[in-house]
């Protein structure tokens, strides 16, 4: 497939030929790789860094003395640092690695979440939230006494501000938003939020699961207390991710789970706990994931994310538009702010059959209620056909959807 980037800057051949996975063959038909919002694929440079982690490194991090310990931690920790320099985070103490954005919401659920709420108390998430950002809060919701509020969601996918104004009072204690919508691609004004919620004494925290890798993360500039990161979103190894969280926020929390590193003294009588970041990071991590991260990160700067999202966003308007084209195809999720996922449904098709036709010509879609259940009660449907696309993909690709997508209804219908 021949393609050139029209945004000066960005080069999207170059770009490919730094992921390994692109050149293959499915099912006899070169790989068109549109679930990005499920998990991004991986550049030769994170391939590299896990292969050299095992290979030269490998060690338990932390307290060893020998080389391939203090050079396994070194690479762990450097990690931190960069994570901490990508969003803007005032300290690297406020970088805490998880397995990923929903182990970091559960983390802030049940030590955050267990400490501060009590019977009465409400928290406030959107109808357009991943379970991930639903079920924990119901299940604390149940433990302390407090009561979920719900922010609707509109015919076009965004949300309703004004009933988030209504809802909001005093008694929120705590505000949970996606940033950007893994179903629809909206992009939430989690900065209002915020600045509404704070007003208010409530605590804030952002699922950046599908808003780090498109968008540039501030969180000074957010000013929100907990952001949660996904490292395989941002073409990172799967397994690993970060919570940041404000220190005074921190500090103040207990424990996520009890074991090694998190502590600073043991006996049988009283244990007390480690300085951050190492409270919450109890036993071995997932330590060459964590560093090959770094690699992840350090190729999305290279790129440059800025000239990346104006070509995402080349090509979400391009699927739109040839999309439209399709008669009986219709766009969910029309906000005006959004990243690169084009969600839609065919009439009287099941988006699975769909996604086994495209499967069968090389295009790989998602299909289904993508974790977002409540959101597909809302509008009414089983679920979409989900393309979503990455800075390695093109128009090119984007037409042969369109010409797989076409041939699949003929099929059906």
């Amino acid at each position: 497939m021949q393609a050139v980037a029209e945004n000066i800057g960005f080069d999207v051949m170059a770009v490919r030929k730094q992921f390994p996975v692109l050149t293959r063959m499915v099912k006899g038909k070169p790989l068109v790789y549109f679930d990005n919002a499920a998990t991004a694929q991986k550049p030769q440079a994170v391939i590299d860094a896990l292969d050299n982690y095992y290979k030269l490194h490998n060690a338990n991090i932390h307290r060893g003395i020998h080389s391939l310990a203090e050079e396994a931690t070194a690479a762990y920790e450097a990690t931190r640092d960069t994570v901490q320099h990508f969003i803007n985070a005032p300290q690297r103490e406020e970088i805490i690695f998880t397995r990923g954005v929903t182990e970091s919401i559960n983390l802030v659920a049940y030590t955050w979440g267990r400490t501060n709420l009590k019977a009465g108390d409400e928290i406030i998430i959107s109808g357009m939230e991943h379970h991930s950002n639903i079920v924990p809060w119901q299940l604390i919701a149940e433990m302390t006494g407090a009561v979920l509020k719900v922010i609707p969601v509109t015919e076009n996918g965004e949300l309703e501000m004004e009933v988030f104004y209504t809802l909001l009072s005093t008694k929120t204690k705590l505000v949970a938003i996606v940033h950007a919508s893994n179903s629809l691609g909206t992009i939430n004004p989690v900065k209002e939020i915020i600045v509404a919620a704070h007003a208010k004494g409530a605590v804030v925290l952002v699922d950046g699961a599908q808003s780090t890798v498109h968008l540039d993360i501030d969180v000074q500039d957010l000013d929100c207390d907990f952001f949660a990161i996904s490292s395989h979103k941002v073409y990172g190894p799967t397994g690993t991710g970060v919570l940041y969280g404000k220190t005074v926020l921190l500090e103040a929390m207990p424990p996520f789970m009890g074991g090694g590193e998190m502590i600073k003294d043991v006996s049988f009588e009283k244990t007390t706990w480690n300085d951050l970041p190492y409270k919450f990071e109890a036993g071995t991590p997932n330590i060459a994931d964590t560093v090959a991260f770094k690699a992840a990160i350090d190729f999305v700067n290279s790129v440059g994310k800025i000239a990346a999202l104006n070509y995402e966003n080349d090509l979400l308007q391009y699927a739109t538009n040839q999309l439209e084209q399709i008669d009986g195809l219709r766009i969910v999720g029309k906000a005006k702010h959004k990243v690169s996922v084009a969600s839609f449904v065919i009439e009287g098709v099941h988006p699975q059959d769909i996604g086994i036709l495209l499967d069968n010509q090389g295009v790989a879609v998602r299909t289904g209620h993508h974790c977002t259940q409540p959101l597909m009660h809302r509008l009414g449907l089983p679920g979409t056909i989900r393309a979503s696309f990455a800075m390695y993909n093109t128009k090119e690709e984007i037409d042969v959807l369109i010409a797989a997508l076409t041939k699949a209804i003929k099929l059906l219908r």
